[in-house]
């Protein structure tokens, strides 16, 4: 432009033209170091922020630790890896910064960054990476390993979001310049930039890194919160008003979601059985989630459970009521067969007798009739008077509070006639005189279901030829075996009008005993 056949005029407006193209290049490029000053103030800035908030957030992953250390934390040991990591690569890189810009008297005096000379001095020696420059690859590729190393598996949109951040060119760690020549990606990077370009650009990395920090806690927590509500973490309860439905009664029942996550234990667990305190590994233990109960069921009828679990949430103790009921019923051991006509209790006699309403406990039936009375449970005593029926009146309570009733009809028989012994024989009976001297009289049920224990008053004993002598007692006396001794061998010799009485009962009149025909033997 300087040059060729010019005038003196047109050479000097020439060179006045460059000087003004110069300075505007100048002004320009003053600008655009101010501008990365501009936009490295506010990435610190952005940087200072995010700091903050990932102080809140790992403190705030702390409480929840404290309070749920199986859930949060083993969440809050890696959250503490990567933050540690973070810090440690962060600090290299703001190492790094206070070098570039020790011998700069005004930090905020952007314009006289544009040099290149010490970071080009730092990373590069010749065409080959300077130590420093060796340093400051590893430190890259390491900050990217330990972190995916670190984030599980399947937080794959995080792992990718790390390896964009901090991309060191293709494996051979190159990048393709505008003009198709490859070179190392740190050269590309910083070697000939302004001091204030790689400044914003290393400020730019440490963004990077709060933003993987912020990512990372972020990602384990979001990831923790759909585990939870994952629908393999649930399972199907049926909730009811009562345990037990008759026939014909209208089901309400209700299926409902209930929590199996082990993780979700409850810091307190306050229960009582029927007003009795529950102690965990004794009579309950926590298993996913759920309070297993390990009592024994009780004794027949209604039993209440009552309480609460404690969760402490955020630093804040939220009470989970807890009012459940379940009854006990007698566990059955035999089929109930019945004959239809042989309802018979027996005058005189403590019939034993059970009492129940089926699906309705023990303590909710009552039972009444003229000379019933309970001994437990379902277990009754019925001593029948006068009269040939007695009716028996059981009732229940359901457990809605509905009562029930249903009644039975029983015949009320004598005790049946006994038969009189001797030496346990009835009957007749041969034995030899000296056995008879000294044999038991007595009277025997044959063939009846209650075992009564029969005593015998008196007798009366004949032997023919021989006056017949009233005994007292339940042996022969003198007058009886002065009688014996003068009968004959082959005489038979009788035992009659015996006297015999129920031991516990001895207001019963028992009806006639038969006689015993005794031959004597020799």
């Amino acid at each position: 432009m300087a040059g060729g056949k010019l005038s003196p005029r047109q050479k000097m407006i020439n060179l006045m033209y460059l000087i003004f193209i110069a300075m505007l290049a100048l002004n320009m490029s003053k600008e655009v170091l101010a501008a990365f000053g501009i936009m490295n103030e506010k990435l610190e800035a952005s940087n200072m922020k995010t700091s903050e908030n990932n102080v809140a957030f790992l403190s705030g992953l702390e409480t929840k630790a404290s309070e749920n250390a199986e859930k949060f934390g083993p969440l809050l040991e890696d959250a503490k890896k990567i933050k540690q990591i973070s810090q440690e690569y962060y600090e290299y890189l703001e190492n790094l910064k206070s070098e570039m810009t020790k011998d700069i008297d005004d930090p905020k005096d952007y314009q006289v960054m544009d040099k290149a000379d010490y970071l080009d001095q730092k990373l590069f020696k010749g065409d080959n990476l300077a130590p420093g420059g060796k340093e400051f690859m590893k430190r890259i590729n390491d900050y990217r390993a330990q972190v995916n190393g670190i984030l599980p598996k399947e937080f794959t949109e995080v792992r990718e979001a790390v390896d964009a951040r901090f991309k060191t060119g293709d494996a051979k760690g190159k990048v393709e310049r505008r003009d198709g020549v490859k070179v190392d990606w740190l050269n590309y990077t910083f070697e000939g930039f302004p001091l204030i370009a790689s400044l914003t650009r290393i400020t730019q990395i440490q963004a990077d890194v709060k933003a993987t920090e912020q990512d990372a806690l972020k990602a384990m927590l979001e990831g923790q919160l759909t585990s939870e509500i994952s629908m393999t973490n649930y399972t199907t309860l049926l909730e009811q008003e009562k345990s037990a439905f008759y026939a014909g009664e209208k089901f309400d029942g209700a299926i409902v979601l209930g929590r199996k996550d082990a993780t979700t234990r409850p810091n307190e667990v306050n229960i009582t059985l029927d007003g009795r305190k529950l102690n965990e590994g004794k009579d309950y233990v926590i298993k996913d989630g759920k309070v297993q109960l390990t009592v024994s069921a009780g004794n027949p009828g209604d039993h209440k459970i009552q309480g609460n679990l404690v969760f402490i949430q955020d630093g804040e103790r939220t009470e989970v009521p807890v009012s459940s009921t379940f009854a006990t019923i007698t566990k059955p051991n035999a089929a109930l067969i019945a004959a239809d006509k042989m309802n018979v209790v027996y005058r005189g006699v403590a019939n034993p007798m059970s009492i129940s309403i089926p699906g309705i406990p023990n303590n909710k039936v009552s039972a009444s009739a003229p000379g019933l009375s309970k001994r437990s449970g379902s277990q009754y005593i019925m001593n029948p008077g006068n009269g040939r029926t007695v009716t028996i009146v059981a009732r229940g309570t359901l457990p809605d509070g509905q009562g029930v009733s249903s009644k039975s009809e029983f015949r009320i028989k004598d005790i049946p006639r006994p038969a009189g012994s001797v030496r346990g024989e009835t009957g007749s009976a041969k034995m030899p005189r000296r056995n008879l001297e000294i044999a038991t009289v007595g009277a025997l049920l044959e063939d009846f279901d209650f075992d009564l224990n029969l005593a015998i008053s008196g007798f009366k004993f004949k032997v023919p030829g021989q006056p017949t002598v009233s005994v007292k007692g339940n042996k022969l006396d003198a007058r009886a075996k002065s009688a014996l001794k003068r009968a004959r061998r082959g005489e038979a010799l009788q035992i009659f009008d015996i006297e015999a009485y129920i031991t516990n009962n001895k207001s019963y009149k028992l009806k006639k005993v038969s006689p015993v025909l005794i031959e004597l033997t020799n």
